[in-house]
């Protein structure tokens, strides 16, 4: 039974730095753009949407669709990198194991 208190102790220690890297990842930040950069998007580690910029020349009444397709490619594709960046994370952590549940 000792292995097995040995194994509790070192499941609590992952436990709590996993809690401290979620608490890291929410103030870490991606950058993503689409439209040559016309417009940018920024995404923190939670997967929250922290801010987007628009470019006024890329702005045009006659062509709104093109605008919105911009606005959601920049915005998954900084989800995308900030889901990366949280995996990345979590492997160094973890050492690639994957724990149901975690992030």
């Amino acid at each position: 039974m000792k292995g097995m208190g040995n194994m509790m102790k070192q499941a609590q220690k992952l436990q709590a730095k996993m809690l401290k890297l979620q608490e890291e990842m929410a103030s870490k930040t991606v950058e993503a753009s689409a439209g040559g950069g016309m417009i940018k998007a920024v995404a923190n580690g939670k997967q929250q949407l922290v801010s987007i910029a628009i470019e006024q020349e890329v702005v045009d009444p006659e062509d709104v669709e093109m605008l919105q397709d911009l606005i959601v490619a920049a915005v998954n594709d900084a989800l995308d990198k900030s889901q990366e960046m949280v995996s990345g994370e979590m492997n160094k952590l973890t050492g690639g194991l994957n724990i149901p549940g975690m992030m």
